[in-house]
């Protein structure tokens, strides 16, 4: 063992491109004892064997190379704690989630003690707590401001102490050399976190650091690419900026109360979401089935909140379910394989790929809508699986 220590000492000085010197002088010894090691001519006091694996970012098994071990502890906590968090479903507010959320937050605080320089167990450990957060508080808003949008609360929000430790994890997360994916996704999350906690100025020097939308790799893959391998990037140039459009439009509307109020509002919700269905012109819309229900049922909300008609409004719903028993159905198969002229070249989706709406879906959903609307929904036996769960209206 007494070799092998030094000859991983030495592969991780040489990884991190640092001299004896270096190693000598953070850890308070001299570079002929580095040597000493390194050689297998003498070995650390034990007392500085934590001091040498954080010196590396590392665990100390993993610095007595039990590696593979390591490796398989940590596939198995980010699998659990993704079963646990992906069956909450895309809504949040508070007292959305069931009691193992917290559990797994508490599973996830131990597992970030133990791999402290993880990015992965940091970016889990992040999110369950932004989750978390949202059950135990939820968010407040002011009334509008002089520009006619919505504004946070941030004294409210900026308690929210879930928050405040989420905030410390994705910050020590951007410093722990993430992956580029974990990096992106880190910086999508705590960016408007930053925002809804009154942190303006974090936020924007975060948003400023980043590339450009003109040199993304979206943008730029199918430049670089010829054939099939183009087809495939063109279709997921595509699918990213519908993405983003969904939430470039719905999220000004939904911020600006003249404006999520009036047909206008409406309309161009519509016209996102005509916008999809005509990319997938032949109905099937894989992954995006589950956008497309979103809209719908945002439309649904605002019609009838506005006293629109009852007849759009359950248009919007029942085209919204339709939506989202596609994509339940596809959650469901074992392969999926887009067809529509533009995106038939994107990548097929396998059974796993896809996150679930969760159980009590509906029930969520259902609960911000009015006590009119939900009693007409209520009537049509086709919905009859939205009302598994007692709904608690809030009007």
């Amino acid at each position: 063992m007494q070799l092998n220590l030094g000859t991983k000492i030495r592969e991780l000085r040489r990884r991190d491109a640092r001299t004896q010197d270096n190693l000598a002088e953070a850890l308070g010894v001299t570079a002929q004892a580095v040597s000493r090691w390194e050689s297998g001519g003498s070995y650390p006091d034990m007392e500085m064997i934590p001091a040498i694996a954080n010196y590396f970012h590392i665990s100390i098994d993993e610095l007595f190379g039990y590696h593979d071990d390591r490796e398989e502890k940590i596939k198995n906590i980010l699998e659990n704690a993704t079963k646990i968090l992906t069956k909450q479903g895309f809504t949040m507010y508070q007292g959305s989630l069931s009691e193992d959320v917290g559990k797994c937050v508490n599973m996830l605080r131990a597992a970030s003690e133990e791999f402290p320089n993880e990015p992965k167990i940091l970016l889990k450990f992040a999110q369950a707590l932004h989750m978390w957060g949202w059950h135990k508080y939820g968010a407040k808003a002011n009334s509008v401001n002089s520009s006619g949008m919505m504004e946070e609360n941030v004294e409210y929000n900026s308690q929210n102490v879930y928050w405040q430790e989420a905030v410390r994890v994705y910050e020590k997360l951007l410093k722990s050399n993430p992956s580029s994916k974990d990096r992106e996704i880190a910086i999508r999350q705590i960016t408007p976190l930053y925002c809804r906690m009154g942190e303006y100025e974090k936020a924007k020097a975060l948003a400023n650091e980043q590339n450009s939308i003109v040199i993304s790799k979206e943008v730029l893959l199918p430049k670089a690419t010829v054939g099939e391998e183009r087809a495939r990037y063109q279709g997921e140039r595509i699918m990213e900026l519908l993405s983003n459009l969904r939430f470039a439009i719905s999220e000004p509307v939904a911020l600006r109360p003249a404006v999520s109020s009036s047909e206008y509002g409406r309309q161009i919700l519509l016209s996102v979401i005509q916008l999809y269905e005509t990319v997938f012109i032949d109905g099937r819309c894989g992954a995006w089935h589950q956008n497309i229900g979103s809209l719908y049922l945002t439309l649904a909300r605002y019609e009838i909140d506005n006293g629109g008609s009852m007849e759009k409004a359950l248009y919007y719903f029942d085209k919204a379910f339709d939506h989202c028993k596609e994509y339940e159905h596809i959650y469901n198969e074992d392969e999926y394989q887009y067809s529509a002229p533009l995106v038939s070249a994107l990548p097929k989706i396998n059974k796993g790929d896809l996150a679930p709406l969760g159980d009590d879906f509906w029930e969520k959903q259902l609960r911000t809508f009015q006590k009119n609307i939900v009693e007409e929904i209520r009537k049509n036996p086709k919905y009859a699986e939205c009302f598994q769960f007692p709904i608690s209206l809030e009007n």
